[in-house]
């Protein structure tokens, strides 16, 4: 005869049991942040040299006449300015307000003979999640004059991911920016197309976070109640934030510009609303926002030129846009 007093588990064991499986749960769940947020995943390595790869690349060959990667030789710093006979980049610092409206934002105007020499780069010269450098060392890494963050898509596993013409992510997501060949940038929904569809056309970079500010020379409405990746370990962008947009004034003329912010009597950042509306008031048709926050950064010929945060200080990120001499 079974003994069921004895057979019946105590509460002592009962609350041990439990608490033995919260504790398995947390370091569980404590695994899996780790690994999903800060352990490297490499999936391309040397992606540099993946993008040259025969068939990684569309059948619209590259004009190395005016590559980045080959110097004409006649370019000219003047300050904050760059000018050769195939690229031009002017960039203006600007401010208003103190105290509590206090802001600082800096313009990059980019006049190009050809999209192709805005590149794309990422840390480490590796495709991946959670791969980072200082924007700085990156640009350092390629050799080139003038860099902002890019979307940092290695926060994240899904988007479709297109750099210098090579398709490394086709996973559709959320509402994408896609720089064509032709100098062209357009706003477009991810989930209607795939990347091999978009670089039929003529797709040099797609960018993936958003949201897309300006439409047709006007900004888009709602933006400010649009939330991007809300998801464990993100926090949101509305409200007054640093951030990072590029935009299109026409065909291989654009604005690449960054707004510091959380930083009292220097700059408090800007809401999506006036951001869009900076591109706006610069004459842009279409702008894009970026990855903002302390990864909003801009640099050029070896230097930082916004103030990330008041710190005076780079953060790591996956990805930049830059352009060579």
């Amino acid at each position: 005869m079974t003994n069921t007093a004895s057979s019946k588990p105590s509460r002592r064991t009962v609350l041990l049991g439990a608490a033995g499986a919260v504790g398995l749960s947390a370091v569980g769940g404590a695994a899996w942040a780790l690994d999903r947020f800060l352990i490297e995943h490499a999936d391309v390595t040397s992606a540099s040299e993946y993008e040259g790869l025969p068939g990684t690349r569309s059948s619209i060959a590259v004009n190395t006449a005016t590559s980045s990667t080959a110097s004409s030789g006649d370019g000219v710093i003047d300050g904050l300015t760059y000018t050769s006979s195939d690229r031009q980049v002017t960039i203006t610092a600007h401010s208003s307000g103190e105290g509590d409206t206090a802001l600082a934002w800096y313009v990059a105007d980019v006049q190009l003979s050809d999209a192709t020499l805005l590149e794309s780069a990422f840390a480490k010269d590796t495709f991946g999640t959670n791969i980072i450098d200082l924007p700085s060392s990156i640009l350092a890494q390629v050799g080139g004059l003038f860099a902002i963050n890019g979307d940092y898509y290695g926060f994240r596993d899904t988007g479709i991911v297109i750099r210098n013409g090579v398709a490394f992510r086709d996973e559709p997501e959320r509402q994408g920016l896609v720089l064509m060949r032709d100098g062209s940038m357009i706003s477009y929904d991810e989930t209607s197309t795939n990347a091999a569809r978009l670089i039929a056309d003529g797709a040099w970079h797609t960018l993936s976070f958003g949201p897309t500010l300006v439409d047709g020379s006007v900004a888009v409405s709602g933006i400010d109640e649009v939330e991007v990746d809300t998801n464990f370990g993100n926090h949101s962008i509305q409200g007054r934030q640093p951030r990072t947009g590029i935009g299109m004034i026409e065909p291989n003329h654009f604005v690449l510009v960054v707004v510091d912010g959380r930083s009292s009597g220097y700059s408090n950042g800007i809401t999506m609303g006036d951001f869009a509306s900076l591109f706006v008031d610069l004459g842009a048709r279409v702008a894009y926002n970026l990855d903002g926050g302390g990864s909003s950064a801009m640099v050029f010929n070896g230097s930082l030129v916004n103030n990330p945060l008041g710190r005076n200080k780079e953060r790591g990120t996956s990805d930049i846009l830059w352009i060579g001499r």
